[in-house]
């Protein structure tokens, strides 16, 4: 049940965020979305270091100082592989109107949806890979770093539910179907969640390449998409300061919680 509960948890961020759609009026304004997607790019990098290639080191101690060759394979295969994702789905980011990936008749909304979807597979895999240790009773692995990444991404997944469902809606969606196509976007993370612990059930001693892929596919996201969105257009800092704070809160929780 602990699992369960730890895979639904970040989801449960994703529906939280899109429900703003019935009790916010108005579009997000640039600067809240800047501060918000910052805040997320700090969660994951954080979450990246402290949950997923410090213990991906750790489990490979016995290679002595090649401990960290496992950890840089697994790191490069993730970056690849959302970077093969990323040229063979189309989607499109908040605040542009040119989508990347194949040419797509898909409607922008659904372009839209995609994108947040794209990014979200890392976030599954990566809590999927940190319970799928915990249940191999890897000693680096603990529930309680487990549980902290969960709320971490979850924390993180909140603004996002609501940056894809708001102007969902200013574009037209009525609030029950931006709502629905919101929370949708993060339904790919338990499911991948739970993917991945099945696959590293039977892959026990790839773990450290697996908790560093998880990484490697987070970071291409947030040096992808998160970090030129929180500072496209007119110069600020809000954007930098929160990426500081997501950090900050990240590490906290993998501290007090691991």
């Amino acid at each position: 049940m602990d699992i369960f509960i730890g895979l639904m948890i970040p989801f449960l961020g994703t529906a939280l965020g899109a429900a703003c759609v019935y009790f916010m009026k108005k579009e997000l304004s640039v600067p809240v979305q800047r501060a918000l997607t910052g805040f997320a790019g700090g969660v994951m990098v954080a979450a990246s270091i402290w949950s997923l290639l410090i213990p991906a080191m750790e489990q490979s101690e016995d290679k002595g100082r090649l401990a960290f060759l496992p950890a840089a394979i697994g790191f490069w295969a993730g970056v690849l592989f959302l970077l093969l994702l990323d040229h063979v789905i189309p989607h499109l980011h908040m605040n542009t109107d040119k989508s990347e990936g194949p040419k797509s008749k898909l409607a922008k909304t659904t372009m839209m949806v995609l994108a947040v979807t794209l990014h979200n597979i890392p976030e599954g895999m990566a809590v999927g890979v940190v319970y799928a240790g915990f249940l191999s009773q890897n000693t680096t692995m603990t529930l309680g770093g487990a549980l902290a990444l969960s709320l971490g991404i979850a924390i993180q997944n909140f603004p996002e539910g609501a940056i894809i469902s708001m102007p969902l809606h200013a574009q037209g969606k009525s609030k029950n179907k931006a709502f629905l196509l919101g929370m949708g976007s993060g339904a790919v993370e338990p499911v991948g969640g739970i993917l991945t612990i099945l696959a590293a059930g039977l892959l026990v001693p790839a773990m450290p390449y697996l908790l560093s892929f998880a990484a490697g596919a987070m970071i291409y996201v947030v040096v992808e998409e998160l970090i030129p969105e929180m500072s496209a257009g007119e110069h600020s800092d809000i954007g930098v300061l929160m990426f500081s704070v997501g950090f900050t809160v990240m590490m906290a929780l993998d501290v007090a919680l691991g």
